[in-house]
């Protein structure tokens, strides 16, 4: 049995043991579908939730360690389930969408339409 911190330390889920802390205690991480505190004990077979940001990992724990490996060996600590996998790319593509279909200016406002956008400020 491992630490949840330590546990997403060592699969680089977080840069620093601290910062897993943090969230764990911000409620961004569950196990198992609970709240957890950071010395909860996970063991092989438990379900984690991960969220980081606008990113959301669910991952089945396949192995536990305590110490920080390199990156292909913390990938063997766990599975990420086909249903997280799945929406996670989902929300990629609508978010490169997204960004591809925002219209872009060309360049910087000309000085008229400096003075009309600071018009419609002044309108609001």
């Amino acid at each position: 049995m491992v630490r949840i911190d330590k546990w997403l330390w060592a699969t680089r889920f977080y840069k620093t043991r601290s910062l897993a802390k943090k969230k764990i205690e911000q409620g961004k991480i569950k196990v198992n579908g609970q709240r957890c505190k950071p010395a909860r004990t996970i063991e092989v077979g438990d379900q984690v939730s991960i969220k980081k940001g606008q990113t959301q990992w669910v991952v089945d724990v396949l192995d536990l360690s305590e110490q920080r490996g390199p990156a292909k060996v913390a990938q063997n600590l766990y599975q990420e389930t086909q249903a997280s996998q799945k929406s996670r790319e989902d929300k990629q593509l609508l978010n490169k969408l997204e960004y591809h279909s925002t219209p872009k200016p060309e360049g910087r406002p000309s000085k008229k339409e400096r003075r009309e956008i600071q018009k419609l400020k002044r309108k609001r």
